[in-house]
């Protein structure tokens, strides 16, 4: 009978993933605070009047997207810690989610300063990390450390 061999966790797999859960976890408190239209959140995020407008003034298919990466991300997350190999398709699904926000705030007008570098910089930053958090959580699981 064919024993499978136990793979040890690599140290930097709970350092990603408890990072990774921090970060998204404040993804999911900016939507979840932002849909429920806490203002103290907005306008302690530096959002006046026309940023608050045009937040409420997303369509659906926005807003499910922004749900769709933020919280795939945190699940993303919380599958990396729990060693599942489920981690890695989950977080390409909140790349999808991501792309749809993408397209929004790119493809409609929005104020002024939502049109910075600092968004530009911050919009790279977002991708590039799930970018990373995907191909992290596929390796993972080539090696066989993800189950």
């Amino acid at each position: 009978m064919a024993t499978v061999a136990s793979v040890k966790t690599p140290w930097h797999l709970w350092v990603v993933g408890g990072v990774s859960l921090l970060w998204n976890a404040l993804g999911v408190t900016d939507y979840t605070l932002t849909e429920l239209g806490n203002r103290a959140w907005l306008e302690s995020a530096g959002m006046g009047p026309e940023e608050i407008a045009y937040i409420e003034s997303f369509p659906a298919w926005a807003v499910a997207g922004w749900a769709l990466g933020v919280w795939s991300c945190l699940v993303g997350s919380i599958l990396l810690l729990l060693r599942s190999r489920h981690a890695y398709p989950v977080f390409v699904l909140a790349l999808l989610g991501i792309a749809i926000v993408t397209y929004f705030t790119y493809a409609f007008p929005s104020p002024a300063s939502f049109q910075t570098t600092g968004t530009q910089v911050f919009n790279l930053v977002l991708w590039g990390v799930t970018i990373g958090l995907a191909l992290y959580a596929r390796a993972m699981a080539r090696k066989g450390v993800l189950r």
